[in-house]
């Protein structure tokens, strides 16, 4: 079932998710209502505020021919993998940590319509995923899949990608920001 995706201005957006509790049947038709949303609206990633539900759950699914950043390694629970092997990703209650070198990337959301602006972000994340079925994924990458990471677990703590831009970007997009919010 196709969600509706929470729109720019919507104060779900800001608030900080609550933990999920395990073991949760009703989070797995929520899974597949995401991935499904997600698809349909052609992003690659989707965390559960922007369907309306303040709770640390994450959707991603990166096609390989999207990565098209320097190839990174891929290493889960000690062993690389490729990026397919383990997508999608479906996922509770995520721990980050964001490390090296910062660089510049074009990123949008599917909260933040028709709006793209240079965000930096560090180039790797160590992460520990705890999955559906209670299972936990250490996750270490780069690329395109460390930078989705990050992005989508900002949502769960009340962060957009516009509040990572610089201050000239913010002056830039704050008119076509106004014009989104629909909550005020």
């Amino acid at each position: 079932m196709i969600l509706d995706i929470t729109q720019y201005g919507n104060p779900v957006l800001r608030a900080v998710s609550a933990p999920v509790q395990l073991p949760n049947e009703d989070l797995k038709t929520l899974a597949d209502n995401m991935l499904e949303t997600m698809y349909e609206a052609e992003g690659i990633g989707l965390a559960a505020p922007q369907v309306g539900l303040n709770i640390r759950m994450v959707v991603i699914d990166i096609p390989e021919d999207e990565d098209e950043e320097e190839p990174s390694t891929i290493i889960v629970n000690g062993e690389e993998k490729s990026l397919r092997s383990i997508m999608p990703l479906v996922f509770v209650n995520p721990e980050l940590e964001a490390y090296g070198k910062e660089y510049l990337f074009t990123e949008g959301c599917l909260s933040v319509r028709n709006i793209r602006a240079n965000v930096s972000r560090p180039e790797s994340v160590r992460a520990k995923l705890t999955m559906l079925d209670g299972s936990v994924m250490e996750l270490d990458c780069g690329g395109l899949l460390a930078r989705c990471l990050q992005h989508e677990c900002d949502h769960l703590d009340g962060f957009l990608f516009v509040d990572r831009v610089s201050s000239a970007a913010k002056i830039t997009l704050s008119k076509k920001l106004k014009k989104l919010a629909t909550y005020r």
